[in-house]
């Protein structure tokens, strides 16, 4: 059995007056793909929110790799190796995409152009090398603001790898992409949890998507933990396929 890495127990939190998740329990392991759906409103990006520091949870406990996370801030606990991307990209339009791989990295200087001269050689060949494995070597010095959305996703996906994560937190990957794209993109997470070793935890609507992905997958709905189980176990799952297939 693999070791927990993310062990959220028992986790609520409310805005004002409205229930985002209540006493919400998941367990992510380590080396696998593990996958969270639910219908809009759910709590599910709620959740991904407060695993890495941007809202302080109201009861329960968050864990990584054994350790309490939730009084930590977002960049302490980034620098314990569990980051996320997000549904609209994060990414710097008017530079290249070499140049948003470096950026990406934590860095101490206090001008653009004295940390794009402190890069090593060896940074600069691990940026176009991700690049290259995401699809976008062809495209590294242009604009990212003139990428696609679908090549924007791609090119945040590779900015995290390039921060060497423990977890990745993938909120809504494969949204707003093109079709087309959809299989490469699903083909370069399955690579990256492979050869990288890196645990994935995915938000998806898209369910062809998360069952071809997730080993496990939980689903949540009104903030509270309706099912989890295998892809075959959610797909019959008759709360699941009721509350967010629509089926009635």
């Amino acid at each position: 059995m693999n070791p927990t890495m993310i062990a959220v127990e028992k986790v609520s939190k409310s805005f004002g007056g409205v229930r985002a998740n209540h006493e919400v329990s998941i367990s992510v392991p380590e080396g696998k793909i593990t996958g969270l759906i639910g219908p809009n409103g759910s709590g599910k990006t709620t959740l991904f929110n407060s695993i890495v520091g941007y809202h302080p949870i109201d009861g329960g406990s968050i864990k990584f790799e054994g350790r309490e996370i939730s009084n930590l801030l977002v960049p302490q606990i980034a620098r314990l190796g569990l980051l996320r991307t997000f549904q609209q990209t994060r990414i710097y339009g008017e530079m290249d995409c070499v140049k948003n791989m470096l950026i990406s990295v934590p860095h101490r200087h206090t001008t653009l152009a004295d940390m794009f001269r402190s890069y090593s050689a060896e940074q600069k060949e691990k940026a176009e090398a991700l690049l290259e494995f995401v699809g976008l070597y062809q495209k590294r010095f242009l604009l990212s603001g003139d990428l696609s959305f679908g090549q924007q996703k791609l090119l945040e996906f590779a900015m995290a790898l390039m921060n060497e994560p423990k977890v990745l937190l993938l909120d809504e990957p494969t949204a707003g992409i093109n079709p087309t794209l959809i299989n490469g993109l699903i083909d370069r997470l399955k690579r990256a949890n492979e050869e990288f070793g890196i645990t994935l935890f995915v938000i998806e609507h898209n369910m062809r998507v998360i069952m071809n992905l997730a080993e496990h997958i939980y689903c949540l709905a009104h903030g509270e933990m309706l099912a989890e189980g295998d892809p075959d176990e959610i797909q019959n799952d008759q709360r699941v396929i009721d509350a967010y297939l629509g089926a009635h």
